[in-house]
């Protein structure tokens, strides 16, 4: 099943990128159910925050206890979901706030996969989580800030990874001879929200070939390039040919996450190279963040310092980050040709060099 000799006539092979064929899930039990590697991500990014914070403990540079590190962690990691998804909400899809359904969650500020997390909203909802929780146990409120902020930042890296293990997030077009480009199955998507990409679901045709049938309910639907033809004429008018023409795109990206090369390289002429834009902000926004946060609190600091300059180089690194990003479908650019993250980064970097200065200035004892 790996040779090029079993494609069919009509699809033509080319030397392309890495066609993104990675599996979301680590551990899969259904089809639709299983441990996921985002999941892990946000496991991973809270077990790290609880032991960076153990460590200071340990080496007596902070005054909590570990049991209330325990559950200082599990108060911030409600602050990151709710705030991660309120952000989206309210910075990027207000209409969820006014959306009922008839299937659970019911409400569309629920349904966690629709739309997803924003990070800004994240990072607000832990910033009042370390406000309560430090007037709760009579500590300083910035040097709580500071004790989070060093795994959270690590935490970022693997959230970005996970993105990219997922297909989401992806980058905006690059050159096909570019040595990082990527080619994402899931920007077919897109070409069902965007009414300038909708054509682009004619080149498909010739991969119903291979996909041979979709499997529904009431059994599997024989896939020729007739059939698909017919599905995309009626797309507007007919429900049902929008929902065949969504399972076909959604049996793709399945099929190639479950291993199927000859799949994946009948793809490989038709899906945009794009940069791995989730890997160059998992880089900028987590790992070298985190180096940059240890190399500041080699010495003592004010309270405040150290979240300041978190804030400070995560919204820098944001807003570079996103330069390569493509924006969400539904919003796209913004004035100036900038992006909404890009946007709120820049808002979220004024209030941050503020705080940056204040913590410098105010006459503490360092930490």
């Amino acid at each position: 099943m790996n040779s090029f000799d079993e494609l069919p006539p009509s699809v033509t092979v080319l030397v392309m990128p890495y066609v993104h064929n990675l599996d979301p899930f680590a551990i899969q039990i259904t089809e639709t159910f299983g441990i996921r590697w985002y999941g892990l991500a946000y496991l991973a990014g809270f077990v790290i925050c609880y032991y960076s914070i153990v460590w200071m403990i340990r080496k007596g540079r902070c005054k909590f206890t570990e049991e209330q590190v325990a559950d200082f962690i599990t108060y911030g990691a409600i602050g990151v979901l709710g705030g991660g998804r309120l952000g989206y909400v309210l910075f990027y899809s207000p209409d969820l706030l006014t959306s009922f359904d008839g299937s659970f969650p019911y409400w569309g500020v629920l349904k966690v996969n629709e739309g997803g997390m924003a990070s800004h909203g994240g990072i607000f909802g832990v910033m009042l989580v370390c406000l309560w929780y430090a007037r709760r146990l009579k500590f300083s409120f910035l040097h709580v800030l500071d004790l989070t902020v060093l795994g959270a930042s690590l935490a970022f890296f693997f959230g970005r990874l996970a993105n990219f293990v997922n297909g989401e997030l992806f980058g905006r077009e690059a050159s096909a001879s570019f040595a990082w480009a990527v080619k994402f199955p899931q920007e077919m998507v897109l070409w069902l929200q965007r009414d300038q990409d909708f054509n682009r679901l004619n080149s498909l045709t010739p991969v119903m070939e291979v996909l041979k049938s979709l499997p529904t309910p009431a059994g599997a639907i024989q896939l020729t390039a007739q059939q698909w033809t017919t599905w995309l004429e009626n797309y507007g008018p007919d429900p049902s040919a929008r929902n065949r023409v969504s399972e076909v795109i959604e049996l793709i990206i399945y099929r190639i996450q479950n291993g199927d090369e000859i799949l994946r390289q009948a793809m490989a002429p038709i899906l945009t190279p794009r940069h791995p834009s989730q890997l160059y902000q998992a880089f900028l926004e987590g790992l070298l963040v985190f180096l940059f946060l240890i190399w500041v609190w080699r010495k003592p600091q004010k309270p405040g310092v150290v979240s300041g300059w978190f804030g400070v180089l995560y919204c820098v690194a944001r807003i570079i980050g996103e330069q390569f990003r493509l924006p969400d479908a539904h919003i796209g650019f913004q004035w100036l040709g900038l992006t909404r993250g890009q946007w709120l980064s820049i808002a979220f970097l004024m209030f941050a060099i503020s705080y940056l200065v204040v913590a410098y200035r105010r006459n503490v004892e360092k930490i």
